[in-house]
C-alpha cells in the first residue's frame, strides 16, 4: 500500500514502487541523479516532488509532517524546482541551479534540484548540468523530468537512473475526473479519450466549455480544407484559435498574480503606480510576456497533437482495425474522408503534421509552417 506522499499520483504504481524502494533503502545512498520520463500528462513532475518529499520525510513520506507538507506546497528549503515560463531553459538558469545545489540540506540530510521540461535545454546549458552530475556535492540529488531518454544527451543520460511513467488508460482517466472533480462519467469518458489520456488537458476540457469548442473548431476546419485557398484560412484560423487558448490560460493568472505584486507592495491606487513599484510590475510585465509566447507555442503544438488524432482515426477506418476512436463525435465526418482517400495519402497527412511539429519547435515561423500543413492536409472534395 502505498504511503500518503504517492496516493494523489494516479495509475503510476511500477514508478512508485521503483522509488518507495529507494526510499526505504536510503541509509544506504541514494544515486544522486534520476531521470523521469513519459508522455504528457503523465504527471512526471508530480511524481518528481513527491519522491523529493519522500526522501526528505523521516517517516519515508507520510504527507503530513512539516517537511512533507512544505514539499507538497513548493516551499522546502532543500528543494530548488527549475520551471521556466520560457520556450528553453537558459545556461545562466542552469548555472544558477548548479550553484544553489552546493549549499546542501537544511532541514534534511538531503539538497533536491528538479528541473522540469529538462528537454528544454539547449546543449550548452546540459553541458553545464553535465559537470555538476559528474561530481555532485555529498547529499545532493537531481531529479530530471522530460518527455524521453531521447530528449537528453547520451552523456547525461549515462549517469542517471531511469523511472518511465506509462499512459493511463482512457477510462483510469475518466474515473479520475469523477472522484476527484465530480465530473459527470459520460463526459469524463469523451474527455478523456480526446485528450488522450493527458490528465491535465482532459480536467480542462471537462471544466471548460469553451476549450472544448476550440478544440472541435480546430479539427472541423482540417476536415474542410479542399484547396489552397480554404488551406491558407485554416492555418490563420489554427493560430487565432491557439492564442484565444493561450489567452484564456494566462489571462486569469496574469490579473492574479499582479494584483498580489501590487498588494506585497502597498499600492492602494493601481492607476498610477508609484516610482518604486514600476520596475517590479515591469520584471512581472516581462516575465507574462515570456510565458505567453510560451503558452502559445504550447497551444499550437497541441493543436498538432490533437490532428494527429483526427487522421490516426481516419487511418484506423481505413485500415478497418477495432480500436477505440479519439475523436467518436466527427465519425461520420471521419468515415466519409476514409472512404475518399488511401490509407498511404493518411499516412502521408500523419508524416506532414509531425513535420510541422519540428519545425515550430525550430522556431520556424508559425504561419509559414501551418500554411504548409493546411496545403498538404487538404481532402478530394
Amino acid at each position: 500500500m502505498p504511503t500518503p506522499i504517492w496516493r494523489e499520483l494516479f495509475g503510476q504504481s511500477e514508478a512508485i514502487a521503483q522509488l518507495e524502494q529507494a526510499v526505504r533503502s536510503r541509509e544506504d545512498g541514494v544515486h544522486h541523479a534520476w531521470l523521469m520520463t513519459g508522455p504528457p500528462g503523465s504527471g512526471r513532475s508530480n511524481l518528481a516532488v513527491a519522491f523529493a518529499a519522500a526522501l526528505l520525510c523521516s517517516d519515508e513520506g507520510c504527507g503530513t509532517c512539516r517537511s512533507c507538507t512544505l514539499a507538497m506546497s513548493g516551499n522546502h528549503p532543500d528543494i530548488d524546482v527549475l520551471s521556466t515560463e520560457k520556450v528553453g531553459i537558459s545556461i545562466e538558469e542552469v548555472r544558477n541551479l548548479v550553484l544553489s545545489s552546493q549549499l546542501g540540506g537544511s532541514m534534511g540530510r538531503y539538497r533536491i534540484m528538479i528541473i522540469e521540461d529538462a528537454d528544454r535545454m539547449a546543449e550548452r546549458s546540459s553541458n553545464v548540468l553535465l559537470k555538476a552530475l559528474e561530481e555532485p556535492p555529498a547529499g545532493t540529488v537531481w531529479i530530471l523530468c522530460a518527455p524521453s531518454e531521447a530528449d537528453m544527451l547520451p552523456t547525461i543520460r549515462s549517469r542517471v537512473r531511469r523511472i518511465t511513467l506509462k499512459t493511463p488508460a482512457v477510462e483510469e482517466v475518466a474515473q479520475l475526473l469523477v472522484e476527484r472533480d465530480s465530473i459527470d462519467y459520460a463526459l469524463a469518458l469523451v474527455v478523456a479519450a480526446e485528450a488522450q489520456s493527458h490528465i491535465g488537458m482532459a480536467r480542462r476540457l471537462a471544466t471548460s466549455a469553451d476549450a472544448r469548442g476550440r478544440r472541435k473548431d480546430t479539427l472541423v476546419a482540417a476536415l474542410a480544407i479542399d484547396n489552397v485557398s480554404t488551406a491558407i484560412f485554416t492555418a490563420e484560423r489554427w493560430i487565432e484559435l491557439a492564442r484565444r487558448d493561450a489567452d484564456a490560460l494566462t489571462a486569469e493568472r496574469d490579473s492574479a498574480e499582479r494584483e498580489e505584486l501590487l498588494r506585497v507592495l502597498g499600492v492602494e491606487d493601481t492607476s498610477k503606480l508609484p516610482p518604486y513599484a514600476r520596475a517590479d510590475v515591469k520584471a512581472l510585465e516581462e516575465t507574462q510576456k515570456r510565458r505567453a509566447t510560451r503558452s502559445l507555442r504550447d497551444g499550437l503544438d497541441r493543436i498538432l497533437v490533437d490532428l494527429l488524432s483526427l487522421y490516426r482515426d481516419i487511418l484506423m477506418f481505413q485500415l478497418e482495425a477495432e480500436v477505440p476512436l479519439v475523436n467518436e463525435s466527427l465519425k461520420p465526418q471521419l468515415v466519409s474522408i476514409a472512404q475518399r482517400s488511401s490509407a498511404q495519402q493518411t499516412l502521408e497527412k500523419l508524416n506532414q503534421i509531425e513535420l510541422a511539429r519540428t519545425r515550430i519547435a525550430a522556431n520556424v515561423k508559425d504561419l509559414i509552417v501551418l500554411e504548409a500543413l493546411a496545403v498538404n492536409l487538404r481532402t478530394k472534395p
